[in-house]
């Protein structure tokens, strides 16, 4: 994005996110380019994932980062993501290593914020990002994952399970 550059990261990656979702061919291709602008845009979101709720689990539908997560299956009450699934919640976590329900990933994250994505009828998922800075996360990151996690409560299939 040429015109953004040098520019606030949030703003960049709303930017981003709107031509996203305006011409995003399919709801899989939505999961994957939401993940890959927000890991790109903001220099603290180093890994992001989108997790769908399937029965009692939580199940990885889509990432970006510098590896992959052994977690792809997470039960539901299980780690910070499983919380924020069961509470229908945000939730920050300033220091991981501080935070017992933390669900070692990588050897470098510090700091995670989980949010729901969900409507009236209950939680359908979840955005997951982390980071390699304690305290990285603040309002700007809420604010923005939180609008992301509205807007993609919007579009998901009519005919999936809400938690």
């Amino acid at each position: 994005m040429t015109t953004m550059r040098g520019t606030d990261p949030y703003a960049v990656a709303e930017e981003r996110l709107d031509a996203l979702f305006t011409g995003a061919d399919g709801i899989r291709a939505l999961y994957e380019g939401v993940c890959a602008i927000l890991n790109e845009s903001v220099p603290t979101h180093n890994w992001v994932g989108i997790y769908l709720v399937d029965g009692a689990d939580l199940v990885l539908a889509a990432w970006r980062g510098p590896a992959p997560t052994e977690h792809v299956r997470i039960p539901l009450g299980q780690g910070i993501c499983g919380a924020a699934a069961t509470s229908g919640e945000t939730i920050v976590v300033d220091d991981v290593n501080e935070d017992p329900r933390y669900l070692a990933c990588f050897l470098n994250t510090r700091a995670e914020i989980v949010v729901p994505v969900k409507d009236e009828r209950g939680v359908w998922g979840e955005i997951d990002v982390d980071s390699d800075h304690r305290g990285a996360f603040g309002p700007a990151d809420r604010a923005l994952l939180e609008g992301v996690a509205a807007r993609l409560a919007l579009r998901i299939p009519g005919d999936a399970p809400p938690r």
